[in-house]
């Protein structure tokens, strides 16, 4: 900024109308931050909800005939039925640990949007410290005295 101008020329309608411009393009630029942040980790969420919904059609749809063929198979090697179906429900019992393990752990990358965070705290902090402008004492004034003022 130049000493020509330092704002002492311009208009009270320019200075607030400058002031929204870059209140508003702060604001743009927060939204967009925080857009990059979560953009980044919704690829996190997404694989980890899929493990989620595999472990869970695996447990509702395919357990049960998968679980009859093969403790029929089991059954036809010489074991006893109830053994083979001990055997395969623990089975499924331990795909369907490991799955959720894996959706857990991808579940966790997922981070906060720290930037974003701390660039709103600062803005804030500096919003906090902004104190108005001082105004000027009212002149008595023949017409300003004439308008009668609302009290609404």
């Amino acid at each position: 900024m130049s000493t020509a101008d330092d704002g002492a020329d311009r208009s009270l309608g320019q200075l607030v109308a400058s002031a929204t411009a870059e209140m508003s393009a702060l604001v743009h630029d927060e939204i967009a931050l925080a857009k990059a942040e979560i953009r980044k980790d919704a690829k996190r969420a997404g694989i980890g909800s899929a493990a989620f919904i595999v472990a869970g059609v695996l447990g509702m749809f395919a357990l049960p005939v998968l679980s009859f063929a093969a403790a029929y198979g089991i059954h036809n090697l010489g074991l006893g039925l109830a053994w083979s179906f001990l055997i395969v429900g623990g089975a499924f019992l331990v795909i369907a640990a490991v799955l959720v393990l894996i959706a857990l752990a991808k579940l966790k990358k997922i981070k906060k949007p720290e930037k974003t965070i701390s660039s709103a705290k600062e803005t804030a902090a500096v919003l906090q410290k902004a104190k108005p402008h001082p105004r000027a004492e009212p002149v008595d004034h023949p017409v300003l005295e004439s308008v009668t003022r609302s009290s609404v």
